[in-house]
């Protein structure tokens, strides 16, 4: 990847308000004028969609199965060729606000390996995602994907968790697989616990935290709004506590 391409890439156990934190991050990228932004949507949900109030025409693996279809029915191209189909495809399929690019991955639907075509859709994600001066990614639970199916190198791996055992215990899992496994090449690892009740419970956290600590958001019910009537996360007021929490942790990672 670019020297000057930074990539952040966000997991946590479904639940605790990764997309919402997704989208308030990327909300803050975006109000540099100086940065151009690629929002990777790699959650099958495609929830930070809705966050944005964006809307995708396809999907990555809208463009995959497309073409595992044609393979299927013999409708082959050379590789040159089919490189510059799916260049084109991805291009199109990049939804673009002010500054921001979107790009949703989607959810496989054809059986079977087909790990040509994975591998230069990934290709071609990186290749993309030169262009831009940030890359943030809202991936899944797990890190397995993100190496998969989006790429193999991350800057900043960001755990989110809220405060329950469960949702920690999902972050000692993520850590483990990505310095054991291998899952994924990160450079940096931390923590944001989202949804706290209240403040007494971050300090135990905090010391005991597996990861860095990066910050905390409070539980918000301007943020439940927001989810519930599927509003955009880039009319959030920029004077609400989670936003100068986000725009803070976006000044710790030296972007």
């Amino acid at each position: 990847m670019d020297r000057k391409t930074k990539t952040i890439a966000l997991c946590g156990k479904g639940g605790v308000g990764k997309t919402s934190v997704s989208a308030l991050m990327v909300k803050s990228l975006a109000k540099r004028n100086d940065l151009k932004i690629l929002a990777i949507d790699a959650d099958p949900a495609v929830g930070l969609c809705t966050s944005l109030g964006l809307s995708i025409k396809k999907t990555v693996d809208d463009i995959r199965n497309d073409l595992i279809h044609s393979i299927k029915l013999g409708d082959s191209k050379n590789k040159e060729a089919t490189l510059a189909m799916l260049d084109y495809e991805l291009f199109d399929a990049l939804t673009e606000h002010q500054n921001v690019g979107l790009l949703a991955i989607g959810r496989p639907e054809s059986e079977g390996c087909f790990c040509r075509v994975n591998a230069l859709l990934k290709d071609i994600i990186q290749d993309l995602a030169k262009s831009f001066d940030v890359v943030l990614i809202d991936g899944e639970a797990g890190v397995e994907q993100i190496n998969r199916r989006v790429m193999k190198t991350v800057d900043h791996l960001i755990t989110i968790s809220d405060t329950s055992a469960k949702g920690l215990n999902v972050v000692k899992t993520i850590k483990h697989l990505a310095e054991n496994n291998k899952a994924v090449n990160y450079k940096s690892m931390g923590l944001i616990l989202n949804r706290v009740r209240e403040e007494h419970e971050v300090e135990g956290i905090r010391n005991t935290s597996p990861v860095p600590f990066l910050g905390y958001l409070m539980e918000d019910d301007l943020i439940r709004e927001y989810d519930f009537y599927g509003r955009s996360f880039f009319n959030f007021p920029d004077a609400a506590p989670a936003c100068e929490t986000v725009d803070n942790i976006i000044r710790s990672l030296n972007l």
